[in-house]
């Protein structure tokens, strides 16, 4: 909800249907990643994961109260909203790592993998439902209020947080404080061919093919010549495919780096085909497959390098994944929102409403990219 409202507020309200601008707005929510990824690593896998939810759950509702405060009262420049993004950036690099590894404190080992399609299920159950209905509300009560709204939410997962039973948490080996740690994480990395394989494919599809909330912002606006409900419902349809992606994936055993490299090829395929849809419908229904191979891809490569990695590294080589998932979207929103300035949505890659595999935040979920709370 919080992501559609923002990206329409940009398109429609505070720029002359800038997509440019609806760019950079996704980019700085990511940027974070990319400069912050290997010490928030550091930083997860040495502190206690439910605390530190706890802290940045705080933090995403009071920006979201804060912007759409600064909205109703009619005092939100461009400039306000770019300085949200990155801040709600900052909140969700610390937050998506620890998010990550806290599924193993919370199952053991042998179920990480259903755990981790399970996460995504949920997620994606979620985005079935937030596109469409923050499209509805910003129709009948304005994007204020949805920001507003989506802030509040954020309290449920803080009383879920305070109410677990940390005495049946699974144990988790935490990385003692020493001197070269965020090398460490980069080190193992490299000496792994298979992770190295699912990095690079995962960069280049999110840098070119993920997300869809800026590209189908003018699709819609521009395109199609539909309203901001309409804008919603293209969310929530994509996340018919991601949903089934992810429930398939949580009866998954066995990820593999394999079946990272199929379902991407296949998801380019998918993205191809739907860029050429002629109609509004016939775009949105296309959108099912891409959101199916998306998140069969994503959750296969989330789930592969979980649970192939050491506990007291799995912090760290989470963070650096969260970098080529997430930290690509500042490269990629500004060009893909200049390219479809200039030479109009359909040439556009699919990027904005980013699929998230439990992995990623409030929002490029993520749609890829994204979770015990995001929004």
């Amino acid at each position: 909800m919080q992501r559609v409202a923002q990206d329409w507020l940009v398109l429609t309200v505070l720029t002359n249907e800038s997509s440019t601008a609806v760019g950079i707005t996704t980019g700085l929510q990511f940027v974070p990643f990319l400069l912050l990824g290997p010490l928030t690593g550091v930083v997860a896998d040495r502190v206690d994961h439910r605390k530190l939810l706890i802290i940045t759950q705080i933090a995403g509702g009071a920006l979201g109260i804060a912007l759409g405060i600064m909205v109703l009262t009619g005092n939100a420049q461009l400039g306000h909203v770019y300085a949200f993004a990155l801040a709600l950036g900052i909140v969700s690099a610390f937050d998506a790592p620890a998010r990550q590894t806290f599924v193993g404190d919370l199952v053991p080992r042998d179920k990480l993998s259903n755990a981790v399609g399970l996460n995504s299920a949920s997620f994606n159950a979620a985005r079935l439902i937030g596109p469409g209905l923050s499209g509805i509300l910003i129709g009948l009560i304005g994007s204020g209020w949805v920001f507003i709204l989506n802030g509040a939410t954020f309290g449920a997962t803080i009383i879920a947080l305070l109410a677990m039973r940390k005495g049946e948490f699974n144990h988790q080996e935490r990385a003692k404080r020493a001197a070269g740690q965020v090398v460490d994480g980069f080190r193992y990395v490299r000496g792994r061919r298979d992770l190295l394989v699912i990095f690079v494919v995962v960069c280049v599809v999110s840098t070119f093919g993920l997300n869809f909330q800026l590209t189908s912002a003018i699709m819609a606006r521009i395109e199609f010549g539909r309203g901001p409900e309409d804008y919603g419902i293209m969310g929530s349809i994509l996340a018919i495919g991601s949903l089934t992606g992810a429930v398939l994936a949580a009866r998954r055993t066995a990820p593999s780096a394999r079946l990272v490299v199929l379902s991407a090829a296949g998801f380019g395929v998918a993205s191809g085909a739907m860029a050429l849809m002629p109609t509004y419908w016939s775009y949105v229904i296309a959108g099912i497959p891409v959101g199916f191979m998306a998140l069969t891809m994503l959750t296969t490569a989330n789930a592969t390098v979980q649970t192939t990695t050491p506990e007291h590294l799995r912090g760290r080589v989470m963070s650096l994944y969260m970098m080529v998932l997430m930290g690509a979207t500042p490269i990629g929103s500004p060009i893909v929102g200049w390219i479809g300035d200039y030479l109009g949505p359909r040439l556009a890659p699919r990027r904005g409403h980013r699929l998230h595999d439990g992995a990623g935040g409030g929002g490029r979920c993520a749609d890829p990219r994204c979770g015990a709370r995001q929004a």
